[in-house]
């Protein structure tokens, strides 16, 4: 993924004398950023699945009994004698 500031900060050091050493800080750098972000939008992911996951679940729990017209087998006899 192409990222500009990460692309600026490349060509701030490419310049600069000491250059194997400012890269090899920076690759450490934008790595550990890297696996920051990556970490905290799994996370992110994770619960709002769980969250949708939930919301989900507590709706489909009303209609856990179906709901029925029919009349069980006494009900119908007292049906059909009225």
């Amino acid at each position: 993924m192409h990222d500009p500031f990460e692309e600026s900060l490349r060509d701030l050091l490419r310049g600069a004398p000491a250059e194997s050493a400012d890269s090899a800080r920076l690759d450490r750098v934008l790595k550990a950023a890297n696996r920051q972000v990556g970490a905290g939008d799994l996370f992110n992911l994770l619960g709002h699945w769980f969250e949708a996951l939930m919301i989900g679940l507590d709706r489909g729990a009303a209609r856990k009994v179906p709901a029925t017209r029919r009349l069980n087998p006494a009900a119908r006899q007292a049906h059909k004698a009225e």
